[in-house]
């Protein structure tokens, strides 16, 4: 299931939008502070969606900031 994420960066400014393959509840229990580390939460992510939903940073963005790999 794929529900749509929309997160500001802080390195744009600019509202991102991307589709995530996970739950609304699992992003609620992230938000809540008690579901522990993202990792855990999202091990099935891609560190580029996981670091989407942490920051609104998105992969390209990162690509460009700090370069692949």
């Amino acid at each position: 299931m794929a529900i749509k994420v929309t997160r500001v960066s802080p390195f744009s400014g600019e509202t991102n939008t991307r589709e995530i393959d996970t739950t609304q509840e699992k992003l609620d229990l992230y938000k809540s502070g008690f579901g522990g580390l993202i990792q855990n939460i999202f091990p099935d992510l891609s560190a580029g969606d996981r670091e989407f939903i942490l920051t609104g940073i998105t992969p390209e963005e990162w690509d460009e900031s700090f370069g692949e790999g």
